[in-house]
């Protein structure tokens, strides 16, 4: 019997991950079908017990459902407990595992993209399920800081403190970050501001920006948001989204079927849809 995996979230009519992945299940002679699943707000709970109870083989989760997913599942891998955020659930017998894969493909399109960085100084903006994963993941790595700017401050300051490494962490307001921006080696933009179709729109203003920074974004449609532009042209380095889109979703490929997939194939796959390059 065909398997079926999806992905859930709001909105999510712009995700690739369905092309992606039937694209590899036809690869490797897998009988499974993936599908976008919009949720409506208030009815997370419905939707993760429909997807139970019709045998759904494993699913996505994204924005905003990453964190509030968390009480909803049997079991929960420590990474993701340890992020409290997850994207990946793996249906295993009925139970319901939850994982996250952002953090370690943030981590891998960071290897691609950039060259190293010996104790970066770095800047997270927003403090959602996505900015939670790559915190924690980069804190591992040791940086010389991290900080965290949102537009609720009481949030970013929550996340900052639950930092267990030592490594020095400060909650700011997106004014205050906009202000102190050349302190930085690094900043990562982690919100759904400027994603298609609501492009021309940066989370942060980067007037102030004279330092040759690395600046990420982990948008892939637009391949350059309203943010990456400000920052290239101010002379920063520039990275979109595209390879922690491809990275992320080959870790939870792996843990549906057990191969670890073509990762190059997955990205080609993403640009084909958009025409040969993301708009």
């Amino acid at each position: 019997m065909k398997k079926l995996f999806g992905v859930i979230g709001n909105p999510i009519a712009h995700s690739l991950s369905p092309h992606m992945h039937n694209d590899l299940f036809s690869l490797y002679g897998i009988d499974a079908h993936y599908h976008p699943f919009l949720v409506e707000e208030g009815r997370l709970q419905e939707a993760v017990s429909g997807l139970k109870a019709i045998g759904a083989a494993g699913f996505n989760v994204t924005i905003p459902y990453k964190t509030d997913i968390m009480p909803l599942l049997d079991w929960i891998d420590p990474l993701a407990k340890e992020i409290g955020a997850v994207n990946t659930v793996v249906n295993r017998d009925g139970q319901l595992a939850g994982y996250n894969t952002d953090g370690p493909g943030f981590l891998k399109s960071l290897e691609e993209g950039f060259p190293p960085l010996e104790n970066p100084a770095i800047l997270v903006i927003g403090a959602g399920g996505a900015a939670r994963a790559i915190y924690f993941t980069l804190e591992k790595t040791r940086p010389a800081v991290i900080d965290i700017c949102n537009r609720s401050l009481p949030k970013a300051d929550s996340l900052t403190g639950e930092s267990k490494l030592g490594v020095p962490s400060r909650a700011l307001t997106m004014e205050e970050a906009a202000e102190r921006i050349n302190e930085y080696d690094m900043v990562i933009q982690t919100t759904s501001v400027g994603m298609h179709p609501e492009t021309g729109v940066s989370p942060i203003g980067l007037n102030n920006l004279n330092k040759r920074v690395h600046a990420a974004d982990i948008i892939y449609n637009p391949s350059e948001t309203e943010f990456l532009k400000q920052a290239r042209l101010r002379g920063a380095r520039t990275m979109n989204g595209l390879g922690m889109f491809v990275h992320q979703g080959a870790l939870a490929f792996e843990l549906w079927t057990g191969i670890k997939p073509d990762a190059d194939r997955m990205r080609k796959t993403v640009l084909k849809q958009l025409g040969g390059a993301i708009c």
